[in-house]
């Protein structure tokens, strides 16, 4: 291990598939699918009729007074950050010395849209005053810190679907520029809404299969037809080795390395070329502090939407950045989409493969697209050894995130 190790002690989630890590990962170890069929009267008219909705609602599970101040993405983020501090150990680390970083792709948009339709039917007077601390989208990652007393930093990456991983990769680097001991990271999103579905929809980057809903989202299959929308939160917690090794915490993997590009290219199209570039950087500096090559990545937890030219140009990207040999999972097969939040859960997925040996399968990969040159993990979970993961998040606007784990000693 180099001089500037740093280890994942805590991971935290709440999402379609469970309102925890343990439940999230046993549904996604066995193959169940989070999407189902939006129940709300406005679902009815929409050209998009699924999501990938929470298996458990923060309202159970927070504090009423509080949960009524917060908007739904910090509802989600505050989860998530409890379940990874307390999986961490709740690290005894002076303030100064504890940074928060959570992204996010739209942040309070649900409260921006209600609190609207609040000004157009009823006036000014009646816009709720908490409005503005709902809505803005550093209030996941602010409300986090003030929970536990975070100083060295409350910042947030707002970069579309990389968001969730690019606020670890800012992690990574708060800890090896010597500005924090310990990072809570991740992303948070809950934006289920009439006005994003319909947007999609029109863009034809969502699904069109209504019918039966947890069939709509798959992965490098050649039937893909675009992403199924999603809610939910993934956090994890960082430390410097060291300062981890001194309270004798338990490491569920190490980050190794990180890599963090812009295509400078489209604004919804992704480009090869960034997306290489990220995973060689990631890879670069993983090999630089733990001899981690491209040889060793045995499993890529892969961005993957289930778009049929994203998912191409994902294969094609990898196959260049680290050859044909690694396994492939996707974990949006079995959540949906859930945007600033789906890389840090696919981290998540990255490192519990190499923790407990077990590969998820994609689901729903009837015929593999026969442009994909890769072993993408169908039918049911693998069992293998991992010694290093990458995992991929992509985002409109050309962001890039790549991140190496590997295992911890």
């Amino acid at each position: 291990m180099g001089t500037d190790g740093v280890v994942v002690t805590g991971l935290g989630a709440t999402t379609p598939l469970g309102g925890d890590v343990p439940s999230s990962w046993e549904a996604l170890i066995a193959g169940r699918s989070g999407v189902r069929t939006i129940e709300a009267a406005w679902a009815a008219d929409s050209p998009v009729r699924i999501a990938g909705q929470l298996a458990v609602e923060p309202a159970d599970v927070l504090d009423r007074v509080q949960a009524r101040r917060l908007d739904r993405c910090e509802q989600v983020a505050l989860i998530a950050a409890r379940e990874a501090w307390a999986d961490a150990g709740a690290p005894d680390v002076e303030p100064d010395r504890l940074a928060v970083v959570i992204g996010t792709g739209t942040g309070g948009a649900l409260t921006m849209l209600h609190q609207d339709d609040v000004l157009e039917a009823h006036g000014a007077r009646r816009v709720s005053p908490h409005t503005v601390p709902m809505l803005m989208a550093n209030g996941p990652a602010a409300w986090v810190s003030i929970e536990l007393g975070a100083r060295a930093g409350a910042h947030t990456p707002v970069s579309a679907c990389a968001s969730g991983a690019e606020a670890i990769a800012y992690g990574l680097d708060l800890i090896r520029l010597g500005r924090a001991d310990v990072v809570v990271a991740g992303g948070a999103e809950a934006c289920l809404h009439p006005l994003p579905l319909a947007g999609f929809a029109q863009a034809r980057a969502h699904s069109s299969r209504n019918d039966p809903p947890e069939e709509a989202s798959r992965p490098f299959d050649a039937g893909r037809d675009g992403f199924v929308i999603s809610e939910g939160a993934a956090v994890v917690v960082l430390e410097r080795a060291d300062f981890a090794g001194a309270r004798a915490a338990r490491a569920h993997a190490v980050l190794a390395g990180a890599g963090v590009t812009a295509d400078a290219h489209h604004i919804t199209a992704g480009h090869p070329e960034g997306q290489v570039r990220a995973m060689r950087a990631a890879l670069a500096a993983a090999h630089a502090s733990y001899g981690i090559a491209a040889g060793d990545v045995g499993l890529v937890s892969a961005h993957a939407t289930s778009t049929p030219k994203g998912d191409l140009v994902e294969a094609e990207s990898v196959v260049e950045a680290i050859g044909a040999h690694p396994m492939v999972t996707a974990t949006k097969s079995a959540t949906g989409h859930m945007f600033g939040a789906a890389g840090a859960f696919g981290a998540i997925a990255a490192i519990l493969a190499i923790r407990e040996g077990l590969i998820p399968a994609t689901r729903n990969l009837d015929a593999l697209d026969p442009d994909v040159r890769l072993d993408v993990v169908g039918g049911a979970a693998r069992r293998t050894r991992v010694d290093a993961a990458l995992a991929n998040a992509f985002g409109f606007g050309g962001h890039n995130a790549a991140l190496v784990f590997g295992r911890a000693s």
